[in-house]
């Protein structure tokens, strides 16, 4: 029997997170593991019982929720053959491009060894700023993988750069990564 890929996927506070959901639902639907890690932001937005029942999984929220490991973002970061963050908020790019881990996706961000695909989602203001490119800039050169932003209605009302790709989106772009590490 042919082993399931198993992604981490990390949820940020960024209002485009139930775009995550539906992110869950297509690649369970595509015979892939998934474990979730949720900031804590991004879970005032959408319930974290959404991605389990989503997932089949636990969700992780937390470096010290009690759960019976000593060290989740190292075994997390063991357990998964690609991690993925959508969205990845303005907050998350500075953290990932200055090694900054003060919560459980930050931790084993640095702990994880493989492809990491970030997907952006934020204000076209937010995105345009100099420190945002200045962090996306390091994020390549540190050899994160990105899918989009694209250009759209964002959720606040204005349109332009910052509007999350489409889950089937980052679906391809980890199938096509998935694909370059069994090669």
């Amino acid at each position: 029997m042919k082993k399931k890929p198993v992604i981490l996927l990390g949820v940020t506070g960024g209002i485009a997170a139930f775009k995550a959901a539906a992110l869950t639902s297509l690649l369970t639907r595509v015979d892939m593991d998934v474990r979730v890690i949720m900031t804590k932001n991004a879970a005032e937005l959408v319930a974290p019982r959404t991605f389990q029942a989503l997932s089949k999984n636990p969700v992780y929220t937390d470096m010290f929720s009690g759960d019976s490991s000593a060290h989740p973002h190292i075994d997390l970061a063991r357990q998964c053959n690609l991690m993925c963050v959508a969205p990845a908020t303005a907050n998350f790019l500075g953290k990932a491009a200055n090694g900054i881990a003060d919560d459980l996706l930050s931790t084993t961000v640095l702990a994880f060894t493989g492809p990491i695909i970030l997907a952006p989602a934020m204000n076209e203001a937010m995105w345009s700023k100099p420190a945002v490119k200045r962090n996306v800039k390091t994020l390549v050169k540190d050899g994160f993988l990105f899918v989009g932003p694209e250009t759209g209605r964002l959720s606040c009302g204005d349109s332009g750069v910052g509007r999350m790709a489409e889950p089937e989106q980052i679906l391809q772009k980890i199938q096509d990564v998935l694909s370059c590490i069994k090669s």
